[in-house]
């Protein structure tokens, strides 16, 4: 029933610039690029059990490739996205011998330093990223209905292609290897090559992120990528469910959107809000809002309900 509802969903995303304005429509598709990372970043931290704070690494690698092609007169968005799909998870697998091996907090910790590694690099390389200035791209789609349609496409196919990849026996064997690893490696199954194997997988999709970011805003800086953007995207994933590519992808793109929203609204107070909404949502729904039961809520709301009373009483 809820695959159902994913087509109207779908339909929906795909009349809204015929519905709003201009600017509106970029930060859609900005928000749709964010919720592909999340994608990647849930894909690590609620399939394989290694949360991350460094998805940010391989999101950079992907855009700055992408916006290299760019300046290289490369104006084929497939080619732009195959590369940087390619930058980000070749990125990850050199990194993957410091994750794969890890577990629980020191995951996070090492994965921020290769994150805040990544972003000095880009702000010191000045030949390639343009240093703090950034790199200006130049544009392959001419309008933001067009970069938004793109961008969606690009999203939904790729959401879905995880999708069945989860449903498939490596999927299983992700998981099989997240809730008992120690079984997994005495019955034979080379779980490090898996982690690695879905490591790399989250690196290529980050980077299919980063060459749709140069898509939708024609311009990255390291600021893109910075420690804030990692949080709110683990942030992110947390409150849509982590066990969820849908619901992280949906989380991620509700909490960047919150901070626009609040940032302009209560300026200075974005972060503290922010936070105060991560502490709730982790006490009262730890598997996120995909991942709580809410039929069990409308059978809770049916009970309390006064003709179910009425029919209790009567009964007693």
């Amino acid at each position: 029933m809820k695959r159902l509802l994913l087509v109207p969903a779908v339909a929906f995303a795909a009349a809204l610039p015929w519905l709003v304005d201009d600017y509106t429509t970029a930060t859609l598709a900005r928000l749709l690029v964010l919720g592909l990372v999340g994608v990647s970043v849930a894909l690590l931290t609620g399939v394989t059990g290694l949360p991350t704070l460094g998805q940010t690494a391989p999101f950079a690698a992907g855009a700055y490739a992408a916006a290299q092609l760019g300046l290289h007169d490369v104006a084929n968005e497939p080619v732009r996205l195959l590369a940087a799909a390619g930058v980000g998870a070749a990125f990850a697998l050199l990194t993957a011998p410091l994750v794969v091996y890890a577990r629980g907090v020191i995951v996070l910790m090492i994965t921020l330093a290769i994150g805040e590694l990544a972003i000095t690099v880009a702000s010191r390389w000045k030949s390639v990223t343009g240093g703090t200035d950034g790199l200006i791209a130049a544009p392959t789609l001419d309008t933001d209905r067009a970069r938004y349609l793109y961008t969606l496409a690009v999203v939904v196919v790729l959401v879905a292609l995880v999708l069945l990849a989860l449903r498939s026996p490596a999927g299983l064997l992700l998981r099989a290897s997240r809730d008992d690893e120690a079984r997994m490696r005495a019955s034979g199954h080379p779980v490090t090559a898996y982690l690695t194997g879905a490591y790399a997988a989250a690196g290529g999709i980050a980077g299919v992120g980063g060459a749709l970011l140069v898509t939708t805003q024609q311009y990255v800086s390291p600021a893109d990528f910075s420690f804030d953007t990692a949080a709110l995207l683990l942030l992110g994933v947390v409150i849509g469910g982590a066990g969820s590519m849908l619901g992280a992808a949906a989380g991620t793109a509700f909490v960047f959107a919150a901070r626009d929203w609040l940032s302009g609204l209560l300026p200075g107070h974005a972060p503290l809000l922010l936070g105060a909404l991560f502490v709730v949502t982790a006490y009262l729904l730890p598997r996120g809002v995909a991942g709580f039961d809410w039929r069990r809520l409308g059978r809770a709301a049916r009970a309390a309900s006064p003709g179910a009373m009425r029919r209790r009483n009567q009964e007693a």
